[in-house]
Protein backbone atom coordinates (compact mmCIF):
# COMPACT_ATOMS: atom_id res chain seq x y z
CA UNK A 1 0.00 0.00 0.00
CA UNK A 2 1.30 3.39 -0.55
CA UNK A 3 2.19 5.76 1.47
CA UNK A 4 2.96 8.99 2.15
CA UNK A 5 4.96 10.74 5.20
CA UNK A 6 5.27 14.52 5.35
CA UNK A 7 7.29 16.20 7.85
CA UNK A 8 9.07 19.31 8.27
CA UNK A 9 6.28 21.19 10.09
CA UNK A 10 6.65 23.41 12.64
CA UNK A 11 5.59 27.07 14.23
CA UNK A 12 7.36 29.70 12.26
CA UNK A 13 7.28 34.06 12.60
CA UNK A 14 5.69 35.97 9.77
CA UNK A 15 8.72 36.24 7.51
CA UNK A 16 10.41 32.95 8.39
CA UNK A 17 11.08 29.79 6.08
CA UNK A 18 10.57 26.26 6.11
CA UNK A 19 11.44 23.09 4.10
CA UNK A 20 8.49 20.35 4.60
CA UNK A 21 9.39 16.60 2.74
CA UNK A 22 7.24 13.88 1.67
CA UNK A 23 8.53 10.71 1.53
CA UNK A 24 6.38 8.05 -0.80
CA UNK A 25 6.93 4.76 -0.86
CA UNK A 26 5.28 4.74 -4.01
CA UNK A 27 6.57 2.11 -7.22
CA UNK A 28 7.58 3.92 -10.48
CA UNK A 29 7.81 7.30 -8.75
CA UNK A 30 9.64 9.06 -10.94
CA UNK A 31 7.07 9.26 -13.86
CA UNK A 32 4.11 10.76 -11.72
CA UNK A 33 2.84 14.34 -11.42
CA UNK A 34 3.22 15.12 -7.37
CA UNK A 35 1.03 17.28 -5.56
CA UNK A 36 1.44 19.48 -2.19
CA UNK A 37 -2.11 20.37 -0.65
CA UNK A 38 -2.84 22.12 2.38
CA UNK A 39 -6.09 22.39 4.62
CA UNK A 40 -6.19 25.58 6.69
CA UNK A 41 -8.18 25.67 10.14
CA UNK A 42 -12.12 25.39 9.04
CA UNK A 43 -11.87 24.80 5.41
CA UNK A 44 -11.24 22.52 2.36
CA UNK A 45 -8.11 21.04 1.18
CA UNK A 46 -6.31 23.48 -1.58
CA UNK A 47 -3.60 22.73 -4.06
CA UNK A 48 -0.59 24.77 -3.62
CA UNK A 49 2.28 23.03 -5.94
CA UNK A 50 2.81 21.15 -8.35
CA UNK A 51 5.73 18.94 -10.12
CA UNK A 52 5.87 16.63 -13.04
CA UNK A 53 7.71 13.54 -13.65
CA UNK A 54 9.81 16.07 -15.62
CA UNK A 55 10.08 18.58 -12.98
CA UNK A 56 8.12 20.93 -14.22
CA UNK A 57 5.94 23.10 -11.81
CA UNK A 58 3.42 24.94 -11.08
CA UNK A 59 1.92 27.13 -8.24
CA UNK A 60 -1.09 28.48 -6.55
CA UNK A 61 -0.72 32.38 -6.67
CA UNK A 62 -1.41 32.79 -3.19
CA UNK A 63 2.49 31.02 -3.11
CA UNK A 64 3.53 31.82 -6.44
CA UNK A 65 7.24 34.01 -6.01
CA UNK A 66 7.62 32.21 -2.32
CA UNK A 67 7.51 28.55 -2.65
CA UNK A 68 9.52 25.90 -4.84
CA UNK A 69 8.37 22.64 -5.10
CA UNK A 70 11.03 20.21 -6.10
CA UNK A 71 11.75 15.96 -6.15
CA UNK A 72 14.39 13.86 -5.45
CA UNK A 73 13.05 10.61 -7.32
CA UNK A 74 15.98 8.30 -6.38
CA UNK A 75 14.96 9.09 -2.87
CA UNK A 76 11.58 8.81 -3.69
CA UNK A 77 10.83 12.56 -2.19
CA UNK A 78 9.06 15.27 -2.57
CA UNK A 79 9.93 18.73 -1.07
CA UNK A 80 8.32 22.03 -0.40
CA UNK A 81 10.85 25.00 0.62
CA UNK A 82 8.55 27.70 1.61
CA UNK A 83 9.54 31.43 2.35
CA UNK A 84 8.43 34.88 3.48
CA UNK A 85 5.64 32.80 5.76
CA UNK A 86 2.80 34.69 6.26
CA UNK A 87 -0.05 33.74 8.68
CA UNK A 88 -2.57 32.79 5.96
CA UNK A 89 0.09 30.12 4.93
CA UNK A 90 -1.38 27.90 8.67
CA UNK A 91 -2.63 25.37 7.40
CA UNK A 92 -1.77 21.31 7.26
CA UNK A 93 0.37 20.58 4.25
CA UNK A 94 0.02 17.08 2.42
CA UNK A 95 1.80 15.71 -0.58
CA UNK A 96 0.00 13.10 -2.55
CA UNK A 97 -0.38 11.87 -6.65
CA UNK A 98 -2.30 14.16 -9.36
CA UNK A 99 -5.11 14.00 -10.87
CA UNK A 100 -5.66 10.20 -9.03
CA UNK A 101 -4.76 10.86 -5.40
CA UNK A 102 -3.93 7.68 -3.34
CA UNK A 103 -4.74 7.69 0.52
CA UNK A 104 -3.67 10.46 2.34
CA UNK A 105 -0.76 10.81 4.66
CA UNK A 106 -0.83 12.35 8.33
CA UNK A 107 -0.11 15.69 6.97
CA UNK A 108 2.19 18.14 8.60
CA UNK A 109 1.36 21.21 10.62
CA UNK A 110 2.91 24.71 9.60
CA UNK A 111 1.72 27.11 12.04
CA UNK A 112 2.78 31.25 11.11
CA UNK A 113 2.40 33.30 14.36
CA UNK A 114 4.09 36.09 16.22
Amino acid sequence: QVQFVESGGGLVQPGGSLRLSCAASMPYFAIYTLDWYRQPPGKQRELVATITGGGTTNYADSVKGRFTISRDNAKKTVYLQMNSLKPEDTAVYYCNRDLVPLSWGQGTQVTVSS
